[in-house]
């Protein structure tokens, strides 16, 4: 019971707070350390072989060490049930950021309904693209696109690595996805030393990508709509990427993709779906009703999945 208990209690600090600004945040410590690395490797030669060893250390270290905390706080004879849930509780609440990317999406919208230069620097703060030249249907779409991406990457894959490895193994997840959106991108400066970081974070996303894109679509009434997204989601240039924005394309009729520039360089994605149609606001608040149906849902599964692995144990 305790894991399925910790679970909810993390969740629910994450529907609550957020991220606050004035919470230390682990990720960004992940963030920090990560760009020390880069600078400090992503130089000379050998840079494929230097991101490899970069990101392995990261990632067998943040493991190695969240489950040494938990381990010894399991060893401390004063209130050791409730030390761990707390401290796994507190991790979990970081590894989730569901309820702050739909507040971002929001403000995106909102802004981009006063100005266009508002839109364009406030979808800024939530995409890795250059939004200086974005029209104001190009806002809208990035923050939907994030949108559906970050239901997957924040929400539904640590969930699914919870249940698999357990917090140890949610927190090495974020490390890795966090590797990915720093250094993962197919850019003159990362294309070599970022690719161990990509490949992993491929792999890490690939069956909480295509969960998250089913439960999408279940949630929203549609699952017919599993044929498109297996030939859009298929499509993408990332093999995980894809399955969550064909989900909400297919779910909100509308076209997502289409040329974008990251760090200087033009980037040709391709599109998903056909119907080019103008994106409103309540596009906006239906995608964030169906990424919190879709949450719910799997919060729900695992908690469930949790307590009968207990009983069974």
């Amino acid at each position: 019971m305790y894991s399925s208990i910790t679970l909810i209690v993390g969740w629910l600090a994450d529907k609550l707070l957020g991220d606050p600004t004035w919470l230390p945040h682990p990720i960004v410590l992940f963030g920090k350390t990560i760009a020390a690395g880069e600078r400090w490797l992503n130089k000379d030669g050998h840079r494929r072989v230097k991101g490899g060893v970069l990101t392995l250390t990261l990632i067998v270290l943040t493991f190695c060490i969240t489950a040494g905390i938990i381990h010894l706080l399991g060893l401390l004879s004063f209130a050791r049930p409730l030390s761990v849930m707390i401290f796994s509780a507190i991790l979990i609440f970081y590894c989730l950021a569901g309820t702050t990317l739909s507040k971002e999406v929001r403000m995106v919208f909102d802004a981009a309904d006063r100005s266009l230069d508002d839109g364009r620097r406030q979808v800024g703060r939530i995409v890795g693209r250059d939004t200086s030249e974005l029209s104001d249907q190009e806002v809208r779409k990035a923050a939907l696109e994030t949108l559906a991406e970050n239901l997957s990457d924040g929400v539904i894959a640590p969930l699914f690595w919870l249940l698999l490895l357990g917090v140890p193994g949610m927190m090495t997840y974020k490390m890795i996805n966090t590797l990915d959106s720093m250094i993962g991108y197919r850019t003159e400066r990362y294309r070599l030393f970022g690719t161990v970081a990509a490949r992993i974070d491929d792999v890490a996303n690939y069956i909480p990508a295509r969960l998250t894109a089913m439960l999408m679509i279940i949630v929203a009434g549609k699952p017919r709509l599993w044929r498109f997204v297996c030939r859009y989601g298929s499509q993408h240039a990332s093999p995980n990427s894809g399955w969550p924005e064909a989900a909400l394309a297919g779910i909100l009729h509308c076209r997502f993709g289409g040329t974008h520039t990251y760090f200087g360089e033009t980037i040709e994605k391709p599109y998903i779906g056909e119907n080019e149609r103008t994106i409103t606001s309540a596009d906006m608040r239906r995608a964030i009703a169906v990424n919190l149906r879709a949450e719910i849902s799997m919060v729900v599964t695992v908690a469930i999945a949790m307590m009968v692995v207990r009983w069974i144990l």
